[in-house]
Parts: structure tokens; C-alpha cells; sequence
């Protein structure tokens, strides 16, 4: 195995879209750039792509949102205090501190009394006291204090179906061909059938990515697997179904299972996550992506580390040198003093 075999993705943002950190970025030869729809208004989606185009980024995926709820825009990122009441609705209108409203279309009021909602990563998570049938809304408790904030992941403890595109993932992916895009990454595959569907609209010389997050595709992750280019773990959605003390099991199990159907599994979610405000990252997140190349994946993705970070070429350069450092050390066959050596130089 080489250095170019073990693939780097990179997610732009604000901090990686300026023509100088993409002219860098492409002087690392970053394997795969991708867009994340979940974070890219619509409008601006066309735009994005020329714009990378012209600055002759080629490899360019696009993200789908995928069959998640998430909350929509709120001006201010507010703090709900444990015990308050707030009001969710099923729409597309400005959330406050007292009216979350969540998309896309779901059948809001099937939700049974007492169900839970968490509702992204900062603890805030909600409780179904009663329903308001005439005015098609939930009242909730605040059973955990938390921040509310624009466009974040809720998770909803039912079976709640949705379909595994969205009209702005449909759009996209329409903008993206015209374009002559051929990586997409489906988020929240449930099964087989979300990527049969998905590829009706990529065309078939497409390269898909199935992104393993829910409980759904850990059970159908086989027949999940056949219909795909490669898989994706996100360890944050994924640890939403799957109690985070788990996660390494059940990343150790996607990848031993994508290698037996010689298919690449990809790591993605809080690799260099202290690099996003500090020049360094910690023992334990080289450790973790030393653990997940032994472990067998073949690529390792930046999320908000270069998207919205303060050292998106640094976070690269480190990457790199973890998997030059990976590979020297498995096909090197070291005495004590040899390796002694390497260690101290």
C-alpha cells in the first residue's frame, strides 16, 4: 500500500474556499473535495461548483442532507434552560427560543407523548408533553439544557420515515451532472434501495459514497455495500443509534466486513476536531487515526476541521504525515535499535 492509496477528503468552508488555501490544497493532492449540502444554500449551490471549477479543483463530491430532520434557520444561537416550554412545528419558518420548527416534511404529530428529541450536539434535548391537533403543533419540555442552533441533526427516538433525498438533494445532484460531477456521498442511507434510487439521478459512471450513520445501515450494511463505491462511517451521526462506548466496535466491524466485499470504508468525524481552534492535535486523536489505518480504512475525511477551522493546511499536512508514518512502520521490518532510532529522529 502507498501514500496515494490511502485517500484524504477534504470538506470546504469558509475557511478553505479563498483562492489561496485552494491553490494549496490542490498542492497537497487532495484525493476528493466535497460539498456539503447540509451547510450550502441552495441558491448558492451552482455557484460553489463553477467556482471550484474554475479554480481547478476536479474531484468534487457533493454531500447530500438525506433523510434527517434538522432545524431550521434561528437568527441568534440561544440556550434552552431546563424545564422551559417551547412549541416545534413541521415548516420551513424562522426558529426562536420558543418555536423550533423542523423540516423537511414529516408526520410531525404522529409522535407519541413522553418521546425524546435531541436535537444537535450540545446537549439540548426535549421531551413531547401534549399535541395541539387544530394547530398542528408539539409542546415540549426541556429535559436537558442545551443550544438551539441553525440547521442541526434531530434525532427522534421513532420510526420515522423519510425520503432518502431531498428536493435540494435532488437539485443538487441534477446541478452537479450538468456539471460533470461523478462523486456523491448519500447521507443516512437506511438501505439498498436509498442508493438504487440515488444512482437513477447520478447516471452510472458515478462513484457513490454511502455514508454509514443510522442503526438501519450497520443491519443492512452487506446489501448496502454491494450497490456502492465506497462507504463513509460517521462516528458523530452513528453514535445517535449507537451508544458512543460502541463506536470503535462498530467501526472495527464496518471495516473488516468492507474489506471481506472489497469495497474502501472511509472515517470521518472528530479526526483533528482540537485543530479547529489549536495549531496541535492531541495523543489521542493521532492515536485514533494510527488505530483506524491499521484497522484497514482507506480514507480519512476533514469535516469542520477544514470547512470552518483556523488551520485547514495543517490538518492536511498532519494527515499526511500520520499516513506516511503508518506506512513506513508496516512495511519496514525494524531490529530495537532501529526503531529506536526512528522513534528519536
Amino acid at each position: 500500500m502507498k501514500i496515494k492509496d490511502i485517500k484524504i477528503i477534504c470538506t470546504l468552508g469558509p475557511s478553505s474556499f479563498n483562492v489561496r488555501i485552494l491553490k494549496k490544497l490542490k498542492k497537497e493532492k487532495i484525493d476528493i473535495f466535497r460539498i456539503n449540502l447540509s451547510h450550502t444554500n441552495i441558491t448558492n449551490v451552482e455557484k460553489t461548483i463553477v467556482y471550484l471549477k474554475k479554480n481547478g479543483l476536479k474531484n468534487i463530491c457533493i454531500d447530500t442532507e438525506g433523510a434527517q430532520i434538522r432545524t431550521t434557520l434561528i437568527k441568534k444561537k440561544s440556550i434552552l434552560n431546563k424545564n422551559s416550554k417551547v412549541k416545534v412545528f413541521n415548516d420551513q419558518k424562522i426558529s426562536s427560543k420558543k418555536n423550533i420548527y423542523l423540516y423537511p416534511n414529516f408526520n410531525l404529530l404522529d409522535l407519541k407523548l413522553g418521546t425524546i428529541i435531541d436535537i444537535g450536539f450540545n446537549n439540548l434535548k426535549i421531551k413531547v408533553l401534549k399535541k395541539d391537533l387544530s394547530k398542528n403543533y408539539l409542546v415540549c419540555n426541556v429535559e436537558k439544557k442545551g443550544i438551539l442552533e441553525s440547521n442541526k441533526g434531530v434525532h427522534v427516538n421513532s420510526d420515522i420515515k423519510l425520503p432518502p433525498l431531498t428536493e435540494k438533494d435532488i437539485y443538487s445532484i441534477k446541478l452537479a451532472r450538468k456539471h460533470g460531477l461523478k462523486y456523491f456521498a448519500i447521507s443516512f442511507v437506511n438501505n439498498s434501495k436509498d442508493i438504487e434510487m440515488a444512482k437513477k439521478l447520478t447516471g452510472k459512471n458515478s462513484f457513490i459514497i454511502s455514508k454509514i450513520e443510522t442503526k438501519n445501515a450497520i443491519i443492512n450494511l452487506k446489501k448496502i455495500a454491494n450497490v456502492s463505491n465506497a462507504l463513509l462511517i460517521d462516528r458523530g451521526d452513528l453514535s445517535r443509534y449507537i451508544p458512543i462506548e460502541k463506536i470503535p466496535v462498530a467501526q472495527e466491524m464496518v471495516i473488516k466486513n468492507s474489506i471481506k466485499l472489497k469495497i474502501p470504508t472511509y472515517i470521518a468525524t472528530n479526526l483533528l476536531e482540537t485543530m479547529i481552534k489549536e495549531s496541535l492535535p492531541t495523543r489521542a486523536e493521532s492515536h485514533d487515526i494510527f488505530s483506524s489505518l491499521n484497522q484497514g480504512c482507506a480514507g480519512l475525511v476533514l469535516a469542520a476541521e477544514t470547512a470552518i477551522g483556523s488551520s485547514p493546511i495543517e490538518c492536511v499536512k498532519f494527515l499526511k504525515r500520520c499516513i506516511k508514518n503508518f506506512l513506513l512502520i508496516k512495511k519496514t521490518k525494524f531490529s530495537k535499535m532501529s526503531k529506536m532510532k526512528y522513534l528519536l529522529n
